[in-house]
């Protein structure tokens, strides 16, 4: 049998990853897995001998079995604050803005640029801020002062239309994978890093990790104006780079049960299913503030990455998770 190593191995880096998950799922499983766009992995189909189901990377989803609705609701971190805060389970809440002028005759006062300012005071002039449909970690980052809030609008407003303004907290962060009411596994995330060399400064090394982001379609790193950006770094040092974590933006995650795990656990499926979804990377803020038992969900993802199972070794829960999708979408077990 071909490991998962062989489905990667030739692959450009562009390949999406999930289509790698797929075919080697399918091979696994005994399904027909097709390429039909030369090769890219973009759009791809998956058969049994009665029925088949397409698949495409960039916006589409990788898990038909939730529904278009809760997807979508999901995906809008205001809209999941509401819905989670009705069925009882905390968030880190936080307002909405919008960045133009386009379609304000569609939405209520309150929540416009100027409206974000006001904001933003009364949180003290510090919060942390993110695009209201932004995924990846793009543009997520705490800011202070209100010149770093209109300087991060500005930019911010090139690429989003609207934002989540949010307290400042502390905790620490686990991503729970939810499918249906299991616990699939969970990781802690860690601070992205760069690594010292002994000839270059923290500013340099930093300059080359914003531009593997840029090179990827993601914000960089924002910690410009510390001295101590200007130090060189010991060969082998590391230097944590503050505020997201996001795999995909450098963090690093790992393998680890959270804690209270059963409390932690239980939270995560309350608000997969208030969702409405089957499957969801539930992430949290454990130990909140300090406090051992306290507990908020920062967002939900409905469509999220599974490359930290490749990257530890566990191809079983690739395929866990693949074969739940192929039986809800009555590929396999009919």
């Amino acid at each position: 049998m071909r490991s998962l190593g062989d489905f990667r191995s030739g692959r450009p880096g562009s390949y999406p990853d999930q289509a790698v998950y797929a075919e080697y799922a399918c091979a696994e499983l005994g399904l027909a897995f097709a390429d039909i766009d030369g090769g890219t992995g973009l759009v791809f189909s998956v058969a049994s001998t009665t029925k088949s189901i397409h698949f495409g990377a960039g916006r589409c989803s990788w898990y038909p079995q939730n529904n278009a609705t809760a997807s979508t609701l999901a995906s809008d971190k205001y809209f999941t604050n509401k819905i989670l805060e009705r069925a009882g389970v905390p968030t880190l809440g936080g307002e909405y803005f919008f960045l133009h002028q386009r379609h304000r005759a569609h939405r209520p006062s309150g929540h416009e640029r100027e409206n974000a300012l006001e904001y933003f005071r009364k949180l003290g002039v510090s919060a942390f801020v993110k695009p209201l449909l932004g995924s990846r970690g793009d543009f997520a980052q705490a800011l202070h002062g209100e010149a770093a809030l209109i300087r991060y609008l500005d930019e911010v407003a090139r690429y989003y239309d609207s934002i989540l303004i949010q307290p400042v907290v502390s905790g620490i962060e686990h991503r729970i994978f939810v499918l249906d009411d299991e616990v699939a596994y969970s990781a802690r995330k860690y601070p992205p890093f760069v690594l010292g060399d002994g000839g270059r400064t923290i500013r340099d090394l930093l300059a080359a990790h914003n531009e593997a982001l840029r090179s990827h379609g993601l914000s960089p790193a924002a910690v410009d104006g510390d001295a101590s950006l200007d130090i060189v770094l010991p060969s082998g040092a590391r230097w944590e780079i503050p505020g997201r974590m996001n795999l995909s933006a450098g963090g690093t995650m790992v393998l680890e049960t959270p804690r209270p795990e059963l409390a932690a656990y239980a939270l995560a499926k309350r608000a997969a299913k208030a969702l409405g979804l089957r499957v969801a990377a539930v992430d949290m803020f454990t130990e909140l503030t300090g406090d051992p038992h306290a507990m908020a969900i920062i967002e939900v993802n409905s469509n999220p990455s599974i490359r930290l199972l490749e990257q530890s070794g566990r191809d079983d829960l690739i395929l866990k998770i693949w074969r739940h999708t192929f039986s809800a979408m009555g590929l396999l077990g009919v």
